[in-house]
C-alpha cells in the first residue's frame, strides 16, 4: 500500500466537500515503508484507460478486506483509494497490511460518504472514477466489461450496469438475474432519472473523471440519496451507456446507510427538493416537464422505501408507504404494489 504526507490542491467540489482538516496518511502512521514509484508506462498503456476505484469507509472492518480484494483483482483499475472516514474499529489496520502499490489509503475527519468520496476524487489519476462501497464486492471482469462499453460509447460520461443482492454473510438473496430481458436506458437518460434513480448503486458505473470535477461532485448537505442528485447532475451534461450484466454484488443488511432500521421517504425528500432546484437539471429538462418528474421521483422513493420494509419483515409500514403513494397518484398504485410485492422474493 502506498502512502504519503503530501496535501492535495483543493478542486472545487460542492458544498465544502473537501474538510481543509482532512489528510493523507503519514508516514509516521503506516507500519511499513511505501514501495519505489513504478516505472514510467508505455506509450501502449498509457493509451489505454485506466479506472481509479473510490472505497468511503467508516467502521468496516468486517468487509473492507474483501471489498479491496474485489477492486486489486480488476483488469483496467490502476488505483484503489480507501478514504477512511473516523472509523473507530480496525478498518485503518487492515487496510494498511494489504501490500499492493496501487492502493492508497487516505483519511478524513467524520464528514460523511459525500465528502469521504469528493476528498477520494481530488486525488484520482485515471480516466474514469468508480465509487464502490464499503462492503459490496465487484464480481470478476466488472470493469473490464464496462471499459468495452465506454469504447462503444466514446461521448458517454458515465457508464453502468446492474448488480444483484447478497446478505451480511455474503449468500446471494436477490434473484436480478430473472429481470435479464429488463433493459435500462442509454443515451439523453436525464428525463428518466430525474423521476427516480434506476441506478440505485455507484459500483456499477464508471463515471469520466474530468465530467465529475467539472459537475461539481457529490453535494455533502444531503444525507441521503446525493448520489441520485449527482448522477443527473452528470446526465445534464452528456450521455449514459447501459450494458446488460450483473456487475456488483450489493450487500444488504442493517449497517447499510440506505437500509437502516428506521428510514421512512421522509428521510428521501430532501434531495427531491435539492434536484428540483438544481438549475443544471432545470435547464436540460423539458419545459414544463418539472412538476410531473418530481412527482414521479417521491412516487419512485415512497415504493423503495416500502421494498426495503417488505425484506425486513416490516410489513405494515410498507403498507403505510403503499398508501403514501396513492396520495400522490392512484393510477401509480398498480405498478408500486407489484414492485413491493417483487421484494419480497428479492426481485
Amino acid at each position: 500500500m502506498w502512502v504519503s504526507s503530501a496535501a492535495a490542491a483543493p478542486s472545487g467540489l460542492v458544498n465544502g466537500s473537501l474538510n481543509t482538516r482532512s489528510h493523507r496518511l503519514t508516514l509516521a502512521d503506516a507500519t511499513h515503508d511505501a514501495p519505489t514509484a513504478a516505472p514510467a508506462a508505455t506509450d501502449a498503456r498509457a493509451a489505454t484507460p485506466v479506472v481509479s476505484v473510490v472505497i468511503p469507509a467508516k467502521n468496516a472492518a468486517a468487509y473492507i478486506g474483501e471489498t479491496i480484494a474485489s477492486a486489486l483483482a480488476q483488469d483496467g483499475v490502476v488505483e484503489v483509494i480507501v478514504v477512511d472516514d473516523g472509523s473507530t474499529d480496525d478498518t485503518v489496520a487492515i487496510v494498511d497490511a494489504i501490500r499492493d502499490p496501487r492502493l492508497h489509503l487516505v483519511r478524513n475527519e467524520a464528514s460523511g460518504v459525500s465528502a469521504a468520496r469528493n476528498f477520494g476524487a481530488r486525488d484520482a489519476h485515471g480516466d474514469w472514477l468508480m465509487f464502490l462501497d464499503a462492503d459490496d464486492r465487484l464480481r470478476p471482469d466488472a470493469v473490464a466489461t464496462l471499459l468495452t462499453a465506454a469504447k462503444a460509447a466514446p461521448h458517454a460520461v458515465l457508464v453502468y450496469g446492474d448488480y444483484n443482492t447478497i446478505d451480511s454473510a455474503g449468500r446471494t438473496i436477490g434473484r436480478r438475474e430473472l429481470l435479464k430481458g429488463r433493459l435500462k436506458p442509454s443515451g439523453n437518460v436525464l428525463e428518466r432519472l430525474a423521476g427516480g434513480n434506476f441506478i440505485v448503486n455507484g459500483g456499477i458505473m464508471l463515471i469520466r473523471l474530468a465530467a465529475f470535477r467539472a459537475t461539481g461532485g457529490f453535494d455533502a448537505s444531503l444525507r441521503y440519496c446525493e448520489d441520485w442528485h449527482c448522477w443527473c447532475r452528470l446526465a445534464a451534461t452528456g450521455e449514459f451507456a447501459y450494458v446488460p450484466k450483473l456487475l456488483l454484488d450489493y450487500r444488504l443488511h442493517t449497517a447499510n446507510t440506505m437500509n437502516a432500521a428506521l428510514r421512512t421517504p421522509h428521510d428521501f425528500f430532501p434531495a427531491v427538493a435539492r434536484v428540483f432546484a438544481d438549475d443544471l437539471i432545470l435547464r436540460k429538462l423539458p419545459s414544463g416537464a418539472a412538476p410531473r418528474l418530481r412527482q414521479a421521483a417521491e412516487i419512485h422513493l415512497v415504493t423503495y422505501a416500502a421494498t426495503q420494509a417488505v425484506r425486513f419483515g416490516r410489513y405494515r409500514e410498507a403498507l403505510v408507504y403503499l398508501g403514501m403513494v396513492g396520495q400522490r397518484s392512484l393510477k401509480a398504485m398498480p405498478r408500486s404494489a407489484v414492485k413491493i410485492a417483487l421484494s419480497y422474493f428479492g426481485i
